[in-house]
Formats: C-alpha cells, sequence, structure tokens
C-alpha cells in the first residue's frame, strides 16, 4: 500500500481544460553564430512545438502561445547592432519581426489542421476592465471556433514589456483572462529553487510550492515589485497573478525537443498551485466589486438567471447609476432584493435605450451592431 500524504497531488498537463504557454525569445531565436545566423528562427524546436500543441489539441484542451521574439527577429533582418537598442529601433525590429513571427507560427501549426490568430495586447487591456471585456470575448470567440490564438505584447506601440521583458507577467494576465486552469513558462531554467544554482551549489529546487509566502519570494531575489527585470522576480510575480486566479503554472526549461510531453512525461519542473478553480477564483473577484448601479428585471429574466442564463435586454425594466461598458453592476429582482452581481457590457445610457428590446432591436437603437448579452453567466455570480 502506498504511504498516505497530505501533500497535494502534481497538476498534469494532459487534463489541461485550457492552456496557456509561454515562449521566450531565446527558445525561438537563435543567437549563437556558426552554423546558423544569429536572429534565425530555430524551426526544428518550432516543428516539435507544433506537434505537442497539436497534442494538446487532440486530447480536449484549448490553447494559447503567448510568445516573446519579434524584437529578436527583427533585429536580424533590420541587421541591428547586438546590445540594448533605442527604443525606437526597439519598436521598428518589432514591427518587422512580428510579421515574421505569426507566419513562422501558422506555417507550422497549419499542417497539423490548426488555424492560428495573432493577437497584439498591453498589459492595460488586461487591467482595464472595458479592454479587458473587449480582450476576452475576441479570445473566447477564438477558442470556441479552435483557434490558437498567438499572443504578444505589442511592442509597436506599448514601452513596458521592452523596459522591463516581462511576457511572464503578460502570460499570466492572458490565464486569468480567459480562465485558463494551467500556464506553463517554458524558460531557461529547469524550475524555482531555493537561491540561485548558478551561485549557491547548495540551492535545491522545489517540485510544488503550493502558497507564494514572503519566504518564497525573498528565494527570488531582489524584492519583487511591478518594476522587476527579468529572472525569477518577474516568473514569482506572474505565478502570484495566475494562482489567484485559480490557475496553476509550472516554470521549466523548454529548450528540449517537444517540452510539453517532456512535462507530461516527469521532467523537472516547479508547479504553483491555483487557490482553487479558475471560475470560482473570478466569482470571488466579481462578487467583491462595489456596484456602480442597478438593474432590475422582471419576474421571467429571474428565473432564467436562476437557471444558469445570461441577462438579455428584454428583461431589464429599470436602470439606475451612472456606468461604463465593463463596471460592476447588482442585479435586483422586482422585490428590490440583491439577486446578482455581474460585468455591464453596455454603458448605463445605452442599457436605458435597449432595455425592455429584443437582441436582435439592438443594432436599430444604437445605431451599430451590438452584443446579444447585457450580462454573460460567466461575468455574474449569484
Amino acid at each position: 500500500m502506498a504511504p498516505l500524504t497530505d501533500k497535494p497531488a502534481l497538476p498534469d498537463i494532459r487534463r489541461a481544460r485550457r492552456l496557456v504557454i509561454k515562449i521566450g525569445s531565446a527558445l525561438l531565436v537563435d543567437s549563437r553564430t556558426g552554423d546558423r545566423e544569429a536572429g534565425s528562427l530555430r524551426q526544428a524546436w518550432l516543428k516539435a512545438l507544433a506537434e505537442d500543441v497539436a497534442a494538446a489539441k487532440a486530447r480536449g484542451s484549448d490553447v494559447i502561445l503567448v510568445s516573446s521574439g519579434s524584437i529578436a527577429l527583427g533585429r536580424a533582418v533590420l541587421k541591428l547592432p547586438a546590445g540594448p537598442l533605442p527604443l525606437e529601433q526597439s519598436q521598428a525590429a518589432a514591427a518587422v519581426g512580428q510579421i515574421r513571427l505569426a507566419r513562422a507560427y501558422e506555417e507550422f501549426l497549419a499542417p497539423h489542421g490548426i488555424t492560428t490568430a495573432q493577437v497584439l495586447v498591453t498589459l492595460e487591456d488586461t487591467e482595464d476592465r472595458r479592454r479587458y471585456l473587449n480582450s476576452r470575448a475576441t479570445l473566447e470567440t477564438l477558442l470556441s471556433l479552435g483557434v490558437v490564438p498567438i499572443v504578444n505584447e505589442n511592442d509597436t506601440v506599448a514601452t513596458d514589456e521592452i523596459r522591463f521583458g516581462d511576457n511572464d507577467r503578460l502570460a499570466a494576465q492572458i490565464a486569468v483572462t480567459v480562465g485558463a486552469d494551467q500556464l506553463v513558462l517554458l524558460s531557461d531554467v529547469d524550475g524555482f529553487y531555493t537561491g540561485n544554482p548558478k551561485e549557491d551549489p547548495t540551492a535545491t529546487r522545489f517540485d510544488l510550492v503550493e502558497e507564494i509566502t514572503p519566504a518564497i519570494e525573498a528565494m527570488a531575489g531582489d524584492a519583487i515589485s511591478a518594476f522587476s527585470k527579468g529572472g525569477m522576480k518577474t516568473k514569482v510575480i506572474a505565478a502570484k497573478t495566475a494562482v489567484a486566479g485559480g490557475c496553476a503554472m509550472a516554470i521549466m526549461e523548454g529548450s528540449v525537443m517537444r517540452p510539453l510531453t517532456a512535462l507530461s512525461n516527469g521532467a523537472a519542473c516547479t508547479w504553483f498551485l491555483g487557490l482553487g478553480d479558475p471560475q470560482a477564483a473570478r466569482k470571488r473577484w466579481i462578487g467583491a466589486m462595489k456596484p456602480r448601479g442597478e438593474l432590475t428585471v422582471d419576474a421571467g429574466a429571474v428565473t432564467a438567471l436562476r437557471d444558469g442564463k445570461s441577462l438579455l435586454p428584454a428583461g431589464v425594466v429599470a436602470v439606475s447609476g451612472s456606468f461604463g461598458r465593463g463596471d460592476p453592476v447588482a442585479i435586483l429582482a422586482p422585490s428590490g432584493d440583491v439577486l446578482a452581481k455581474g460585468l455591464a457590457r453596455y454603458t448605463a445610457a445605452e442599457t436605458r435605450a435597449i432595455k425592455g428590446h429584443r437582441s436582435n432591436e439592438i443594432a436599430a437603437i444604437l445605431g451599430a451592431p451590438g452584443r446579444a448579452v447585457l450580462v454573460h453567466r460567466d461575468d455574474m455570480v449569484m
């Protein structure tokens, strides 16, 4: 009989419902000189990764790739010098390299029957509620259509990622935005250690981190802040974001061929456990918000909401407060009791205009096509 243990089981990537994979520049783009020109794409590695992605899709997992590499690819094309680049040159390199990066993923995933999409975002797109809803709706639609989104920081206009090299944090934000249950950071290290193993020969790797304590943060190096630059600090920042959203996160050395297969076969890594279910974490976040308005609904809408349906404009009889798209609102039963809280997909003025109307009438009322749902069930807590 196996010994009893209170230690949680490690997450299994083969059981991921929704998987986000972060890929660093060094894995995609060769920095060496010799047989290959520096700045060239590591095609054999990318081909192997595409096989892993196809295998995950075949198991029924949704997959999103958050990929660096545009600046490294563009630098080579523009023949820019080695070393740090001025901001304008970094942005120019990103503009040139992003085309090649997206094309590479398309070429290697297409033979597996996988359609790809390029999604360029900034951290602000996931932090501002209105832009967050836009990003989430786009990604959810792509995933529902079986597409693998290739997400990258919009380096041609944003400066944060260029200055701080922080696609780890972006990947965690994306994972929380789409309610992913697993995030894998493919890195140049095989996990999280008690110290820097290159400097401390006694440093040991964690297989599992159940809670990110101040002691764990201290092991990452300097004090963790939003302006930490690279290395393990940004990975722990990413882990804090991911696990708070109910998403487990792994750090592993990604240069091996078919790294996701290696991970499922027990390759060295560190898992950070998510705090509960992603959907439950999202519901807690919505429930903790202070409503900026109220929507009173009719008896039919009450029944529909209790059956797990979304709120349609037709079920709304009164609107109060001043709120924007993406702001939290309280949903009231005819008695005035709070029935639910949720994120509005229309402004207060738009909601007043469309309340009581069918969804197919929204375009005529607002003068432009709109969403059929006023508060989606995924953005609502009863």
